[in-house]
């Protein structure tokens, strides 16, 4: 499989061709796979996309707790936040949380710390719904742009021009 060029300002998701569902997944300069359980047909060889989005929830959680935390000087030792989705075929997803606050805070510092859970950004996105906008994009075609003059011996030579 030839991977393409790791763009640092998107995620880039290609299909492997080894099993039904999995792909790689590139994404801030990390390689993993996504796929589906074995039980609907997948290797459950990586995370199924929902599991992805709960992750980043998670994540975000995690992070926007301990940005806030180091910010106030406040004790907290590690936040875990663990991640529930569910998907009712007529209503809307619901993900739920659990954040455990580890630390000796006190009772004003963990009400705060919650009221931040709900302000990351990943949070916010979900509750307030997003617009998807889809193109369609073709292949490049290599050999046209090495034929137009763009190809790795031009560039070098502009290169190496004085």
């Amino acid at each position: 499989m030839t991977r393409p060029e790791a763009d640092p300002d998107a995620v880039t998701v290609t299909e492997t061709g080894v099993g039904k569902f999995q792909v790689e997944v590139l994404a801030g300069g990390a390689v993993f796979l996504a796929d589906e359980p074995t039980d609907v047909g997948g290797l459950g060889s990586g995370p199924n996309p929902y599991d992805l989005l709960a992750s980043a929830l998670g994540a975000c959680t995690v992070m926007t707790l301990r940005l806030y935390a180091e910010r106030k000087g406040w004790p907290l030792k590690r936040a875990t936040v663990r991640v529930l989705h569910s998907r009712a075929p007529s209503a809307k997803d619901c993900f739920a949380r659990e954040v455990t606050l580890e630390g000796p805070l006190d009772g004003d510092q963990r009400r705060r710390l919650m009221e931040i859970a709900d302000k990351c950004p990943v949070h916010r996105t979900l509750a307030g719904g997003s617009e998807i906008i889809t193109v369609q994009a073709s292949p490049p075609d290599l050999a046209a742009l090495e034929r137009s003059g763009v190809g790795h011996m031009q560039a070098m030579e502009e290169a190496c021009a004085d």
